[in-house]
Parts: structure tokens; C-alpha cells; sequence
């Protein structure tokens, strides 16, 4: 998959994965860069599972990067807890 797919099911991926864990997003760049990260990751764990990662801009992809943002979200949260004074 090329860099250019890659940021484009990035960004959709994250976006959508920021709006389920915390409803507000982290703000554009970072959920990019959330979204590809969780792009590979998302690609890693569904290839240790036996089924293909992402491989284009295709809903499938999307649908792994998802997996992955939620999973690299959820870790992003637990490190980066803020703390409401």
C-alpha cells in the first residue's frame, strides 16, 4: 500500500476511532498520526490472526485501521491520562 493510501485510511481511521473513545477527537494531526500508527498495528494484529492487513483504500483497510486506532487510542489514554483539576 502506497504512503499516500496509507495517510488517507489513516485519517479516516483515526478520525472515526477518536470520535468512539472520546467523542471530541485529539485535533487533526494527531488523529493522523494515531490513524496510521493504528494502521500498522491494526495490519499486525489481523495478520497474527490469520487474515490479510490493510491493502488499499477499501472499507476492509479502513476496518483494520480502526481496530488498530481504537487499540492505539485506548493505549494513548491510559499512558496520557489528563487529569481534570
Amino acid at each position: 500500500m502506497s504512503i499516500l493510501a496509507r495517510l488517507v485510511v489513516g485519517l479516516i481511521a483515526g478520525f472515526l476511532a477518536s470520535k468512539v473513545v472520546n467523542k471530541t477527537g485529539e485535533g487533526l494531526v494527531l488523529d493522523n498520526v494515531l490513524g496510521v500508527v493504528g494502521a500498522i498495528v491494526g495490519g499486525f494484529l489481523f495478520n497474527q490472526f490469520g487474515h490479510a492487513g490493510a491493502t488499499g483504500i477499501n472499507l476492509y483497510s479502513i476496518f483494520v485501521a480502526f481496530i488498530g486506532s481504537v487499540v492505539v487510542l485506548l493505549i494513548y489514554h491510559l499512558v496520557f491520562r489528563r487529569r481534570a483539576i
